[in-house]
């Protein structure tokens, strides 16, 4: 009886496929972790099955890419919502950033191929998503992979325009935070998507990286469900559409009340945009006139626009500053920066949301510029360790709770016996609360720094202990 018992229970939460060069059993509701695209090559990508899936009638798949080798993490966020509306998930172990993109795209074109000839796939509804660097990557896929008919992008726009194809559009969905960095090339894309009638909608919400959040990614999913209804790619669940309909209303009487104007404003357009072909929505466009016209909405307009134009000019600066000290390796211009830094901390201060917002993302771009500058410096086949040295500098001013970069900056000056400057970051690195003592004494080219008995007396500052007795000469 038992035996019985778990066989159906197997039969239940696994899924069995046959095919020419094959047969193999999967799990649902797990993400499972190495399937191979096939035989002949090494390829692998992750899948994940909700537990309703029974392999009848065909089903929805979002691809989900990720460049940086964590698509576990990736999947991860979408799974919750994926289970729950009865998506297929995938991702391949295999695309990176250090790859050119055909070579990616023809990863994801096997992958593609391989899930299609194993599941009953919806051709109709077929979709990519990712996170930034990932998002971009999923934005581009439909321009060489035809039948993608929709893209999640999460904090990221589509990264060439000239490759979008308003004969073959596909549905996509942005989300970013008001506080992300991302946020005004986002807001730009949106208009340009409108303005090419390219199907679109942006998701904004407040803050700076919270687009992994589960609501955020099942309103996306419910989206393209919805999308697909209009277009009779599924059968429309009219308790579906009412259901979802009031949760966003719900979610733009929240924003009006309270006073957030600007963000009911785009959410009533994104709501008219999803609904128009499933309920009657004139009341909504004259809810849009209405809030048109209101004060409040004005003024926040205004200063928005102010605001991104402030922001704009800001960026210039440090990209030409940040060149400049690169080319001529100013390091005299530290100073500089550091108080750049401290004119970004007065905007957290500040009684207008939109100059604290503002704050926030310059504080993401500065940050984003330099460790792109250092990746750049990386790939040279000559690494100019000066310039690189000096980008480290820069990150201990711009984030000084990334440790990563006093320990380079303190093992690369030791290399070069400059002690001096070894010592100060050391100092520095301390006294923002660094503790690891172990990796400390275990930095590459650090041997003589130390024994040395200013090394061993700053230990002794911060840890009340050091492996060598501080010697103090009279």
């Amino acid at each position: 009886m038992k035996r019985v018992l778990f066989l159906l229970l197997f039969t239940v939460l696994a899924y069995t496929v046959s095919s020419q060069s094959r047969q193999a059993v999967f799990k649902k509701g797990r993400i499972i972790d190495s399937v191979r695209v096939n035989d002949s090559i090494s390829e692998t990508y992750k899948l994940y099955l909700p537990t309703n899936f029974d392999g009848k009638g065909t089903w929805p798949i979002v691809f989900v890419f990720d460049m940086d080798g964590k698509n576990n993490q990736a999947l991860n966020v979408f799974k919750t919502a994926a289970e729950e509306q009865g998506y297929l998930l995938a991702s391949s172990n295999d695309i990176r950033d250090t790859i050119s993109i055909s070579k990616n795209i023809l990863i994801t074109s096997r992958m593609f191929r391989e899930v299609a000839a194993l599941f009953p796939i919806n051709t109709n509804r077929i979709y990519t998503a990712g996170f930034t660097s990932g998002a971009k990557f999923a934005a581009v896929v439909p321009s060489f992979i035809k039948e993608v008919s929709g893209v999640i992008s999460c904090g990221s726009f589509v990264p060439s325009v000239e490759l979008l194809d308003e004969k073959n559009p596909f549905y996509f969905i942005g989300i970013v935070g008001n506080e992300d960095f991302n946020y005004p090339q986002m807001l730009q894309g949106r208009e340009l998507l409108n303005k090419m009638k390219f199907p679109n909608d942006l998701m904004v919400f407040n803050g700076g990286d919270r687009w992994s959040d589960y609501t955020l990614i099942d309103k996306a999913l419910k989206s393209l469900t919805l999308s697909a209804m209009a277009k009779g790619n599924v059968a429309k669940d009219n308790e579906f559409v009412l259901d979802n309909y009031l949760k966003n209303m719900q979610e733009y009487t929240g924003l009006k009340s309270s006073g957030q104007s600007l963000m009911a404003y785009n959410l009533l357009n994104e709501i008219i945009s999803i609904y128009r072909p499933h309920l009657q929505v004139d009341s909504l466009q004259n809810e849009i006139k209405i809030l048109k016209k209101s004060g409040t909405y004005k003024a926040q307009k205004r200063n928005l626009n102010n605001v991104l134009l402030r922001e704009s000019f800001i960026i210039e600066d440090y990209n030409y500053n940040l060149i400049e000290d690169l080319s001529t390796l100013n390091y005299n211009n530290l100073g500089w920066w550091n108080y750049q830094m401290e004119e970004l901390k007065k905007y957290d201060k500040k009684p207008d949301p939109f100059e604290r917002q503002m704050g926030k993302r310059l504080l993401g771009y500065l940050n984003a510029l330099i460790e792109d500058n250092i990746d750049i410096e990386l790939e040279y086949p000559v690494v100019n360790d000066e310039a690189l040295s000096f980008l480290w500098m820069l990150k201990t001013i711009t984030e000084p709770k990334a440790f990563s970069y006093y320990l380079k900056i303190i093992s690369d000056s030791s290399k070069y016996e400059d002690f001096g400057t070894a010592l100060f970051y050391l100092e520095e690195l301390l006294k923002n609360g660094y503790r690891d003592i172990t990796q400390l004494y275990s930095l590459k080219h650090t041997a003589l720094l130390r024994i040395m008995p200013e090394f061993n007396a700053i230990v002794n500052k911060y840890f009340k202990e050091s492996r060598y007795d501080a010697i103090i000469e009279e």
